[in-house]
């Protein structure tokens, strides 16, 4: 039977399957971070029972970390507290630990694939909802509870049920000033943040085939935010090449085996997906969010639009009121007080590259308070040998250290209340970066422009 590149890798896991009932899902990859994994630890060492399978996971502190001075003590007890649990459970339990300070420190979802832990074909999960990022090398990644970090640690399997399968293909080609976070936000507007619940989507079609990797990454990530279980890109050869030579890659008759496996995970041409979307890529231009979910989104040209029905009217309102816009009103120009460019959605060297190229030769506007805080400090070391931290110190940028940073106020990098930030990260819940901020989400030549105008403006005007 012909199947997809989802059947393909999932079925290819199943332990057991339970008639009626859910999968039995053996899991190849595991990711921790400090915020998800303190209880499902102590419930190994309640139960007496070890990690079944360390060396499969990996463990990075990101969320709690700070971005300034991480060779001193982390001032806030909370996170301290936190990132030292990872520590002692990481060392207790023998499981991999890249900590604050160790080079290959980062984001999680930036540091597997940049060392070649992420793989196609793969398995992958992680207590985080933006573990779809993984999925770009054509991987099933997907986010789990607390409970189900613990089963993984327990068993390497996971009980899942199956989801739905949907194709979102892209055609033509992206205009020149948008990227892969505008085409992103553009598809999480159409589908809304319901509209893929249930189903794992593969992305596909002329304007998904030329992304970069690092551009995949970025749309795999935000698949999340319309409701899906996970999105995902068949490997290529891009994939390949990318893969190719990173650290925990297979190397010499194992690579061989591993890409002629990688190069037959593409969907069967006459697999059946549950549900087929398609989109032209000549009608995303820049895009920037307006509301407190990401689905609440405009073309920046455009004005914030009259609710679509009644249902959400309640809601509707709510969100613009928190906000300060009107149904109506456009957002060019409106003042910007924060800037941030970073996350697991916008922190990888592509993105600096794009914002350094955007603000070279031009100045930081004075009354806009910018953050750039790399993925991870290997990001942060091709800035440094790109020369881009000497372009963004010219135009009055300083680079952060990295973390999830302000993407989530668990950290010391909060939007104080009232401010309005343009930021690249991949949520704009109330108080999601911070206690009453207000987050405008959008791709990193949206954040550039306001970053150098002060201003809501269009990239393609500068």
């Amino acid at each position: 039977m012909p199947q997809t590149l989802f059947d393909k890798i999932w079925d290819a896991h199943v332990v057991n399957r339970i008639p009626d009932g859910p999968d039995q899902l053996y899991i190849d990859r595991h990711y921790c971070h400090e915020v998800t994994s303190p209880q499902a630890f102590e419930g190994l060492r309640r139960r007496g029972i070890k990690v079944m399978r360390p060396a499969l996971t990996v463990c990075s502190p990101d969320h709690n970390i700070p971005t300034l001075n991480q060779d001193q003590p982390i001032a806030d007890p909370v996170s301290r507290n936190q990132v030292d649990t990872l520590t002692r459970n990481a060392n207790e339990f023998g499981v991999t630990l890249y900590g604050l300070g160790h080079p290959k420190n980062g984001i999680i979802h930036v540091i597997g694939p940049e060392n070649g832990l992420t793989l196609p074909g793969q398995t992958l999960v992680c207590g985080d909802s933006h573990t779809s990022t993984h999925g770009a090398l054509g991987a099933v990644a997907f986010g789990i509870g607390t409970s189900e970090v613990e089963m993984v640690l327990a068993s390497q399997c996971i009980i899942q049920p199956k989801p739905k399968k949907m194709r979102i293909t892209v055609d033509g080609h992206l205009r020149p000033g948008v990227t892969a976070k505008d085409m992103a936000l553009y598809i999480i507007a159409r589908m809304t943040t319901g509209g893929a619940t249930g189903y794992f989507v593969e992305y596909a079609g002329e304007a998904v085939r030329a992304l970069s990797m690092e551009e995949r990454m970025t749309l795999c990530n935000l698949s999340i935010e319309m409701g899906a279980r996970g999105g995902m890109i068949a490997p290529d050869e891009k994939t390949i090449e990318y893969v190719k030579g990173r650290e925990f890659a297979p190397k010499g008759d194992d690579w061989d085996k591993a890409v002629a496996y990688w190069r037959t995970l593409h969907s069967d041409p006459d697999a059946t997906f549950d549900k087929e979307i398609h989109f032209d890529a000549a009608d995303i231009e820049p895009r920037i969010t307006y509301g407190t979910n990401p689905g609440m989104g405009i073309g920046i040209t455009e004005a914030i639009p009259d609710p679509a029905d009644e249902q959400g009217l309640i809601s509707y309102r709510k969100a613009l009121e928190y906000m300060g816009f009107a149904t109506g009103e456009k957002l060019l120009g409106k003042k910007v007080d924060y800037v941030f460019l970073g996350s697991c959605t916008n922190g990888r060297i592509e993105d600096f590259r794009a914002f350094a190229a955007a603000v070279k030769g031009k100045k930081k506007h004075p009354d806009v308070t910018a953050w750039l805080v790399p993925g991870s400090w290997a990001v942060d070391a091709q800035i440094r040998r790109e020369g881009l931290d000497k372009t963004l110190a010219e135009a009055g940028f300083e680079l952060r250290q990295p973390g999830c940073s302000a993407c989530l106020a668990m950290n010391d990098d909060k939007i104080p209340a009232g401010k309005l930030a343009v930021s690249t990260s991949n949520r704009n819940f109330e108080g999601r970066q911070g206690p009453g901020a207000r987050t405008i989400l959008a791709g990193p030549l949206v954040a550039a422009a306001a970053a150098v105008t002060g201003f809501i403006t269009d990239p393609r005007q500068l």
